[in-house]
């Protein structure tokens, strides 16, 4: 938005004091392509990082609300609410600060209806003759092209209740200098707060749906490459998110189906609750899955067998490894007494070490993190392809052979190498979606 909006002043602030020296130094606490080079286009220029929040709230005309909001612990009912502990204080410090009309815009993933709690909590503690339009920007940007998804939306949505038609012009007169106006829709508040959660939940469908397919695919021994083309030619259906893979993860599907699933039953539509759960626990079952199909296909079983593990981010373009599939399908290899050699270009080693937390009876789990693919694949007898990252296509395969154990194993969860040439190297190749050996 800076680099597009050069006369308006962005200024990012956190109470994290480390955060936001990253974010003024060369190593951006994140990793996201085509990041770095934008802010440090506008940083100094018209787009501020600082820990000055009382400055910033005084001196704003818009506040952009982008605060984490976590499941909370669940209940006995299904699913789990987001946690708006964060939003509560920042609204409350708003309130105290602020001496003249702003609009607050909620960016971050919440519930639907939450425009209602920022609303009281700003009149019921603003300063005299301080008003407040509260509007819902919900964002829609996916790890690995945010930035592309940012330049370029599918849509820009601006939410909000009768009577703040103005504030939301403002807003979108910023979006207006690269967005075309036919794609910024403006909607009531609370279908743009559900817009976001059904949006998510909808993209994880897919994603479920496809893999209970490869897990069909696999038994009767068609290719879900196949099937996908013919299912994604149909006009009504579309190709996207029909990539068969270990299942989905990040910060944002899982949670935001738990907030789903918990808003539906705290509705009392106990049905609806549990059909997105079923959502969940297909992806799920996925990963468990390609553990399984690991360690049925690995001739003598996996203890004390190096494994090489060829990603760990949830997903190419991004370092991040929350909620990966990786974490959960390395753990369930160290259960099997595995040794496991992990390689990911982007993602920090503490966030890997942060991820294996399986406890083991009498041993310490066997991990070590590499800083190249070849030093994982080195001397192991058995490689997961756990992230779709382009540069494990790019690995010399026949020198990888020869580096490992016989007999030598792939196991493809992303479908991203070519299948027919690694097993004409010698491997045993499998991939999710493809039949190799019996019935998983």
């Amino acid at each position: 938005m800076a680099l597009k909006c050069p006369k308006v002043q962005f200024t990012v602030v956190d109470i994290d004091s480390k955060r936001i020296a990253a974010w003024n130094s060369d190593h951006l606490p994140v990793y996201e392509a085509g990041l770095d080079d934008i802010v440090r286009a506008r940083r100094g220029i018209n787009l501020i990082f600082s820990t000055e929040i009382d400055n910033a709230i005084y001196d704003a005309d818009i506040i952009l609300i982008a605060i984490n909001t976590p499941s909370m612990e669940k209940d006995n009912r299904l699913g789990a609410a987001a946690d708006l502990r964060g939003i509560e204080q920042c609204m409350r410090r708003i309130a105290k600060v602020a001496r003249h009309y702003k609009i607050i815009v909620e960016k971050s993933t919440v519930p639907c209806r939450t425009g209602d709690l920022i609303s009281n909590i700003l009149r019921q503690n603003s300063n005299p003759g301080v008003n407040f339009d509260v509007l819902s920007n919900p964002e829609f940007l996916s790890e690995g092209s945010a930035i592309r998804d940012l330049l370029y939306p599918d849509r820009v949505i601006i939410g909000g209740l009768d009577g703040t038609e103005g504030a939301q012009d403002v807003l979108k007169s910023i979006y207006s200098r690269w967005v075309p106006d036919d794609r910024i829709i403006t909607m009531g508040l609370w279908s743009s707060e559900l817009a976001k959660l059904a949006s998510n939940a909808l993209l994880a469908q897919r994603v479920s749906s496809i893999n209970s397919i490869s897990a069909v695919c696999e038994a009767v021994g068609a290719d879900i490459n196949e099937v996908s083309r013919g299912c994604g030619l149909d006009a009504r259906i579309g190709s996207q998110f029909l990539q068969a893979s270990v299942g989905f993860g990040g910060a944002c599907f899982h949670k935001d189906i738990q907030s789903l699933i918990w808003l539906s039953e705290s509705l009392g539509l106990h049905d609806v609750a549990e059909y997105w759960d079923q959502v969940l626990k297909m992806n799920e079952s996925q990963m468990s899955r390609f553990v399984q199909r690991v360690i049925n296909e690995v001739e003598g079983g996996l203890k004390d067998i190096r494994i090489a593990v060829l990603g760990f981010a949830f997903k190419s373009g991004t370092g991040d490894a929350r909620n990966t599939p990786a974490s959960h399908i390395c753990n369930q290899l160290l259960r099997q007494g595995a040794s496991l050699f992990i390689y990911d270009p982007k993602v920090p080693d503490e966030q890997i070490r942060n991820n294996l937390t399986v406890e083991l009876d009498n041993r310490k789990p066997q991990f070590h993190i590499c800083h190249d693919a070849y030093n994982a694949i080195a001397g192991s007898q058995v490689i997961v392809i756990l992230t779709a990252w382009d540069e494990f296509q790019a690995v010399d395969w026949s020198e990888a052979h020869s580096q490992m154990i016989q007999p030598a194993y792939i196991f493809d969860g992303h479908r991203l190498l070519d299948a027919s040439y690694l097993k004409q190297l010698g491997f045993h190749y499998a991939s999710v979606g493809t039949h190799s050996k019996g019935r998983i």
